[in-house]
C-alpha cells in the first residue's frame, strides 16, 4: 500500500509539472529583444534619423470604462467633463480611443441590468457641452455593459447607434485613418460584443464571429492599400477574454500578428480589483497588449504617443499634473524589435519628451544615471528635447530622471530605464497570466477540476466499498487520524443509496442538463448550459457559465459532501459509542451552523439570480432552485434515514467488520 500512495503522488506531482510548464511556456516573453532587420511598414525609417523637429510624432488619449451611471457616483460624471474640457484642451491630442463600457447600465439594487437611455443621454451631453468633436478625433466603442440586454446591433434599445459619436456611422468593428506629421495612422476598433447581448450575468466574454471576423479583414485590406500606416488596435476586451471560433488556436492574437498591429489597446478587466495595477505584455504574436485601469472608480486615462515608429505611452490618474511622457529613449520594457526599428535609438541625436500641464511648463531638467542634472531645450510648447551621445550608454540598463515644473508651481520627476543593446526588463507575471492565457479555457479547468474533485473520489470509494461488502477487498486503512476521518466521512455518505445516487446524477446532470431558462434577454426566451446559451436560435458559447458552476460547486456542493458525510460519521460513532445526551440547544445549532451557512450563500445566489432574470428564470433553475430544494432533502436525509440504510457503511468502519447485505 506505502508502494501505491508513493506512485499515486509522483503520479499527480508530473500531471502538476506538466500543467504549470505549458502555463510558463504560454505566457513566457523572450527576455531578450536584440536588433533585427525589419520589412514592412518600419522600412520608411531606414533614412530617419530622431532629432529635436516635430516631424514623425503624434500623441494621442486613451480613456477606458467610463461607467456612466444614473444612480451612483456623481463625481464620476463632473470629473469626465473636467477631462473633455481640461486635460484635452492642454494636451491636445490627435485622436481620443474610447474602449468601452461608455454607461454602467446596472440598476439601482448593482444586481439587474438593462440599457438607460438616461445614461445615455449624459453621455451625448458632455461631448456636446465641451465641444469634444470640434477639438479631437472621438473613436468610442461599445464595451459589455453597452450590450446588457440587447436583443441586436439593430435593437431598439441598442443606443450606442444613438447616442455615440461612432455608433451612427459604424455598427461594429470599424476603421478610422488619418495623415499628421508626415506618417499616415491606422486605428482600427474591434468590437466582439456579444449579438445578442444578454444581460448580466452571463455577459463578460467577447465573442469574433465568422462575419465580423471577415469585415476586419477587410479593413486591414482597405488599410492596406491606402498606403503604409503604422497600425494601432483597440478594443474594450483583452483577447484573453475573446473567443474566435474561426481562426487557429492563436485566436484574435493571431489576427492582430498577421497584419503586423503595433499595439493592442484594451480595458475591461478593471486592475482585477487593484490586483494587478499595471498589466501589460508582449504577446508572442509581436504585438504588446496594453490594459488601462478604469475611469470608473481609478480615473485613469493613458497618453500615448508614436515617435519615428516607436509606440511610448503612461497610464496617469486624472487631474495629476503635469504630464511627462518620454518618447527617447522609450521604456526598456516595451522594446518590440518585432515592429519597431530600435536603431533609431542607437542613432538619435536628441532625447525626447512631451511635457503638459495646465500652466505654461516653465522649467524642464533631466540627469541620466547619477551624472548631474541639465536643462532640456523647448522645441514646441509639448516638445523638449535634449542632445545625447547614446554610445556612452550601449550596453546594459540606464535610467534617465526628468523634472519638470510648470508656471504654478507644480512639479513632476518620473524616473525610466532605458536600453540600446536589447538588455531588457520583464512584465509583472500575473500580467503576461491574466493578457496571455485564454480566460474560457481557465474557467473550463476551473470548473472541470472542481467536479472531478466532488464526483470522482466519491465514485471510487462507492466501488471500494461494494468490493468491500463482496469481501473482494478491506477497507482503507491510514495513519494519520485527520485522513482516516475525512476518508471514513466520504466513505459512509458514498454507501447511502439515497444519497450517493442523487449527488451522482446531479453532479452528471451539471454536465449535460441545462442549467436555467427564462429571459435572458428581455422578450427573448433563453436556455442556459455549461456549454453555453441557447437564445433566439443562437448558440453563445460557454464561458463565464463554467465559472458560475465551478463557484457552486465551491461554496455549495463540496461542503454539503463534509456536512452529509459528518451527520453520518456522528451517527456512526453515536452507534459504536453511545455519548452522554446532548446537554443545551446552542451546541445541536452549533453542528448545524455549517449547513445553515452554505444554505444562506445559496438562498443569495438564487436571489441574485432571479434579480436578474424574473421569477419564471427562478422557477425554471436547476442550478439554483432546484439545488436548493434537492439539498434540503439530502440534509433532512442524512439526519433521518433508518439505521437499517446505514448498516453496511458502519459495518465497513467498525473494529471487527460484520458485513452485512446492504439494505439501503
Amino acid at each position: 500500500m506505502r508502494y501505491t500512495k508513493s506512485a499515486v503522488l509522483f503520479l499527480i506531482l508530473i500531471i502538476c509539472s506538466v500543467f504549470v510548464a505549458n502555463v510558463s511556456n504560454l505566457i513566457t516573453v523572450s527576455g531578450s529583444v536584440g536588433h533585427r532587420t525589419l520589412g514592412g511598414e518600419a522600412d520608411k525609417l531606414k533614412d530617419l534619423k530622431i532629432g529635436n523637429t516635430t516631424d514623425h510624432l503624434m500623441w494621442f488619449f486613451q480613456i477606458s470604462d467610463l461607467h456612466i451611471s444614473m444612480f451612483r457616483d456623481e463625481e464620476r460624471v463632473k470629473n469626465l467633463g473636467d477631462f473633455m474640457r481640461n486635460s484635452i484642451g492642454a494636451v491636445k491630442p490627435a485622436v481620443v480611443l474610447v474602449s468601452g463600457d461608455l454607461t454602467d447600465a446596472r440598476s439601482l439594487n448593482h444586481i439587474g441590468s438593462e440599457q438607460f437611455e438616461g445614461e445615455w443621454e449624459i453621455y451625448q451631453k458632455l461631448l456636446v457641452e465641451n465641444n469634444v468633436t470640434q477639438r479631437t478625433t472621438w473613436l468610442d466603442l461599445r464595451g459589455n455593459h453597452d450590450n446588457f440586454n440587447v436583443a441586436g446591433r439593430n435593437s431598439s434599445n441598442n443606443y450606442f447607434q444613438k447616442y455615440s459619436v461612432q455608433g451612427p456611422k459604424h455598427s461594429k468593428s470599424y476603421l478610422h485613418q488619418m495623415d499628421y506629421a508626415g506618417d499616415k495612422y491606422t486605428f482600427l476598433a474591434i468590437d466582439a460584443c456579444l449579438e445578442p447581448g444578454p444581460k448580466r450575468q452571463y455577459n463578460f466574454i467577447g465573442m469574433i464571429t465568422e462575419d465580423e471576423l471577415e469585415n476586419i479583414e477587410k479593413l486591414m485590406v482597405e488599410a492596406k492599400q491606402s498606403g503604409d500606416s503604422y497600425t494601432i488596435w483597440f478594443g474594450h476586451y483583452p483577447t484573453s477574454c475573446i473567443l474566435t471560433p474561426s481562426v487557429g488556436s492563436g485566436g484574435i492574437r493571431d489576427v492582430i500578428g498577421r497584419h503586423e498591429g503595433l499595439v493592442y489597446l484594451c480595458g475591461h478587466l478593471h486592475t482585477m480589483g487593484g490586483m494587478v495595477k499595471r498589466m501589460y505584455t508582449r504577446q508572442n504574436a509581436g504585438f504588446l497588449e496594453l490594459e488601462l485601469g478604469d475611469w470608473k472608480d481609478n480615473r485613469m486615462f493613458r497618453l500615448a504617443a508614436i515617435d519615428h515608429g516607436m509606440f511610448s505611452f503612461v497610464d496617469l490618474h486624472h487631474n495629476d499634473w503635469p504630464i511627462v511622457l518620454i518618447t527617447n529613449p522609450k521604456n526598456a520594457l516595451f522594446n518590440n524589435p518585432q515592429r519597431e526599428d530600435i536603431r533609431l535609438q542607437t542613432e538619435s541625436t536628441h532625447i525626447r519628451m512631451l511635457a503638459f500641464s495646465l500652466a505654461p511648463i516653465v522649467e524642464c531638467r533631466i540627469r541620466i544615471n547619477s551624472e548631474p542634472f541639465t536643462t532640456c531645450d523647448k522645441v514646441t510648447d509639448a516638445l523638449f528635447v535634449k542632445n545625447w551621445n547614446p554610445s556612452r550608454y550601449y550596453q546594459g540598463l540606464h535610467h534617465l530622471k526628468v523634472v519638470v515644473k510648470d508656471e504654478e508651481g507644480r512639479i513632476r520627476s518620473i524616473i525610466q530605464s532605458f536600453s540600446l543593446d536589447g538588455t531588457s526588463e520583464n512584465f509583472v507575471t500575473m500580467s503576461r497570466f491574466v493578457l496571455m492565457t485564454d480566460a474560457c479555457t481557465i474557467f473550463q479547468v476551473f470548473f472541470g477540476t472542481m467536479i472531478a474533485i466532488c464526483l470522482i473520489p466519491l465514485t471510487i470509494l462507492r466501488l471500494w466499498h461494494m468490493a468491500v461488502v463482496r469481501g473482494k477487498c478491506t477497507r482503507p486503512k491510514f495513519r494519520l487520524g485527520f485522513v482516516r476521518n475525512v476518508i471514513r466521512k466520504l466513505w459512509l455518505l458514498a454507501s447511502v443509496n439515497r444519497l450517493f445516487f442523487p449527488l451522482f446524477i446531479f453532479y452528471i446532470y451539471m454536465l449535460v442538463g441545462p442549467w436555467a431558462a427564462g429571459d435572458i434577454i428581455d422578450g427573448h426566451f433563453g436556455v442556459v448550459f455549461m456549454w453555453g446559451i441557447v437564445v433566439d436560435g443562437i448558440i453563445l458559447p460557454g464561458s463565464l457559465t463554467y465559472l458560475y458552476g465551478f463557484f457552486q460547486l465551491l461554496f455549495c456542493q463540496l461542503p454539503l459532501l463534509f456536512v452529509y458525510g459528518s451527520i453520518l460519521d456522528r451517527r456512526y460513532r453515536h452507534t459504536i459509542n453511545p455519548p452522554i445526551r446532548i446537554k443545551g440547544r446552542l451546541r445541536k445549532c452549533l453542528q448545524h451552523l455549517p449547513f445553515l451557512i452554505i444554505m444562506i450563500v445559496e438562498f443569495v445566489l438564487l436571489y441574485f439570480h432571479w434579480s436578474s432574470y424574473g421569477f419564471v428564470s427562478m422557477i425554471i433553475a436547476p442550478l439554483r432552485t432546484w439545488s436548493l430544494i434537492l439539498n434540503l432533502a439530502l440534509w433532512y436525509q442524512a439526519q433521518y434515514i433508518p439505521d437499517k440504510c446505514l448498516h453496511s457503511g458502519f459495518a465497513a468502519w467498525s473494529t471487527q467488520p460484520k458485513l452485512v447485505k446492504d439494505d439501503n
